[in-house]
């Protein structure tokens, strides 16, 4: 089992920056993906970023240029920098870590505001 639990969520006008923290916990390794999703409401949970187990990082085309994920491998932890934050990037974001179709596990999620 994996426990991911997230801070940094807040309200924040448009233009501002927040950093979100996922702790791992549990049976994790470096064979798995982890990366940050989030969910408006009324939409789909969407990918923000992502790194694979290989290395690889991918964002979401509306998050490029402006939000930067990162991992601390010491403490099990990823961040997710999030800069000139938008009104549209309001959502409840959650962390993922994932090792194939079978091992998927998510956070609680944390709620991101930005006001116009």
């Amino acid at each position: 089992q994996v426990r991911l639990v997230e801070s940094g969520g807040g309200l924040v006008q448009a233009g501002g920056s927040l950093r979100l923290s996922c702790a791992a916990s549990g049976s994790i390794s470096s064979t798995y993906g982890m990366g940050w999703y989030r969910q408006a409401p009324g939409k789909q949970r969407e990918m923000v970023a992502r790194f694979a187990s290989g290395g690889t990082t991918t964002y979401g085309e509306s998050v490029k240029g402006r939000f930067t994920i990162s991992t601390d491998n010491a403490k099990n932890t990823i961040y997710l920098q999030m800069n000139n934050l938008k009104p549209q990037d309001t959502g409840v974001y959650y962390c993922n870590a994932a090792q194939g179709p079978i091992r998927n596990y998510w956070g609680q999620g944390t709620q991101v505001t930005v006001s116009s």
